[in-house]
């Protein structure tokens, strides 16, 4: 009878200690949760107040391929030119909204090739390098490629991505900025800025980087880029790492700065968070 009293004892222990665990994991987790949604919009608010570093500037949005190359399609169907283009077309809301400039290099189903006959690697190269060309010629102060990946031989890969050329510091800069917030904002990636030597981020005169939004090979995330309100959190974490990237490389003014006035429009900011999804 002590024995089995003993044991009984064990038991209830045991189980009082258990829901015990439970309850401290829930705890936890909720903690957890709050202190992630505070911490963004803490993050976000900052965001808001550097926006100013966009205003003004030439960003070049490429929505991936288009016309001739059509780019990777997924099970639904769905090709990787038309993601890319609702993707950008988001992006250029946004920046255009901070005040930035934006000069896309295509806003249709189009490719900037001559419809000569020629075969498509060539057509394609001639695609590519006038995209630069227009960048270019309009004075850009970033490239920035939109890109949806594809992995045909592993559909569980995942996750936006963002890559530089090898050997560019601005680029590297860049590609950063953006993959940070690409974590922060979409919570659902833990990639890594890379370097790859692609033809785009080789021949542009000015810092570029690509961003591979997702894997369309992948259902789950081929689904979530076709939502609009997913496209608009792509859009807004690639705007949160340019506004981040123009303030790290922002320059002091020449001109004379009225501080007592910059302060008292600090004190009168009521801090909105701009677009925020």
């Amino acid at each position: 009878m002590l024995i089995a009293g003993r044991g009984g004892l064990v038991i209830r222990v045991f189980r009082v200690k258990k829901r015990f665990l439970l309850l401290m994991v829930i705890v936890l987790m909720t903690g957890f949760y709050i202190s992630r949604v505070v911490a963004g919009g803490i993050e976000d608010r900052r965001v808001s107040a550097m926006s100013w570093s966009v205003a003004g500037r030439i960003i070049a949005v490429d929505p991936g391929h288009g016309g001739i190359d059509p780019g990777s399609k997924g099970n639904s169907g769905v090709e990787e030119e038309e993601i890319t283009l609702a993707v950008s077309e988001k992006l250029k809301e946004t920046l255009t909204g901070a005040g930035a400039v934006v000069l896309m290099t295509r806003e249709s189903d189009i490719d900037l090739s001559d419809p000569d006959g020629s075969r498509l690697i060539t057509r394609k190269r001639q695609d590519l390098s006038r995209r630069l060309a227009l960048a270019e010629k309009n004075g850009a102060d970033i490239y920035l490629s939109v890109h949806v990946n594809c992995f045909k031989s592993g559909p569980r890969e995942h996750g936006a991505q963002v890559f530089y050329q090898p050997g560019s510091e601005e680029g590297k800069a860049l590609a950063e900025s953006i993959q940070a917030e690409m974590i922060r904002v979409l919570g659902n990636t833990n990639r890594k800025a890379k370097a790859v030597d692609y033809y785009t981020t080789r021949n542009s005169k000015m810092p570029a980087a690509i961003v591979e939004v997702g894997f369309i090979s992948n259902p789950k995330e081929e689904k979530m880029m076709l939502d609009a309100e997913y496209q608009r959190k792509l859009a807004y974490a690639m705007y949160c790492g340019l506004v981040k990237y123009f303030a790290g490389n922002a320059t002091a003014t020449d001109n004379p700065i009225d501080r007592d006035g910059a302060l008292e429009t600090f004190m009168k900011n009521e801090g909105q968070v701009f677009d925020a999804p």
